[in-house]
């Protein structure tokens, strides 16, 4: 059997697979590729929500119609006027 110092020199010179660096290197591209996707997607969203909010405020504020009502003036009130007829 192998000593405890015989396999940290083998461990430590042993080249397969990826070593604790390469896997640093290749989480912080994942990490910045997630980053990248979602700071992208959330303008996409911001910009798709921006578009329909002004699409529905349009409808709301331009629309055309027609109409008709029926009321009673239970009002009273006094006024002063001035007659601009001929006689």
């Amino acid at each position: 059997m192998k000593s405890f110092k015989q396999f940290l020199v083998d461990f430590y010179h042993d080249e397969e697979g990826l070593t604790t660096v390469e896997y640093a290197v290749a989480g912080a591209l994942v990490a910045a590729a997630v980053v990248t996707a979602f700071t992208e997607l959330g303008q996409e969203v911001g910009t798709t929500i921006s578009g329909l909010e002004t699409t529905l405020e349009n409808a709301n504020s331009t629309g055309t119609g027609t109409g008709t009502g029926t009321g009673t003036d239970t009002g009273t009130g006094t006024g002063t006027g001035t007659d601009t007829g001929t006689e």
